[in-house]
């Protein structure tokens, strides 16, 4: 199953270590699940990660961070970008995300702004969900 994360769950898990966006990146360590992104969409990650709010919030430092977003490169396989189907969104972060989520082919684009990606992820017969929801129909969270 290949899914690309919305930067508002890389942040989640960054933020919240036993919530369901971390228990996904467990998920891709493991080779459960395989994540994508494009290098623009893993340059938003890392930007948006090292933002002083959120350092703050997860009570980590901008080291710290980086141990955390050196791993996840070993996670995610990297998605070339072929076609720009701009616009598609009103927020350009958001067409990053859904760029990647296209060009990777994947089964699913999770976001906490399920609504921001719905409307244009059907055009592409794209599924998209919180990451709750979806770990709960992954079995219930738990690797098979």
């Amino acid at each position: 199953m290949k899914l690309v994360l919305d930067t508002d769950v890389v942040v989640a898990a960054l933020r919240s270590p036993t919530g369901a966006a971390a228990q996904l990146l467990r998920l891709a360590r493991h080779r459960h699940i395989n994540l994508a992104a494009s290098v623009s969409l893993f340059v938003e990650y890392e930007a948006v990660c090292s933002r002083q709010p959120h350092l703050e919030a997860a009570g980590l430092t901008l080291t710290d961070v980086g141990v955390f977003l050196d791993a996840l490169p070993g996670m995610v396989h990297p998605v070339p970008i072929h076609y720009l189907w701009r616009p598609q969104l009103h927020d350009p972060a958001d067409e990053l995300v859904l760029e990647a989520a296209v060009n990777a082919h994947a089964d699913a684009l999770l976001s906490f702004n399920v609504r921001h990606f719905q409307r244009a992820a059907a055009k592409f017969g794209l599924p998209v969900s919180q990451p709750g929801p979806f770990l709960r129909a992954f079995h219930g969270g738990k690797p098979s």
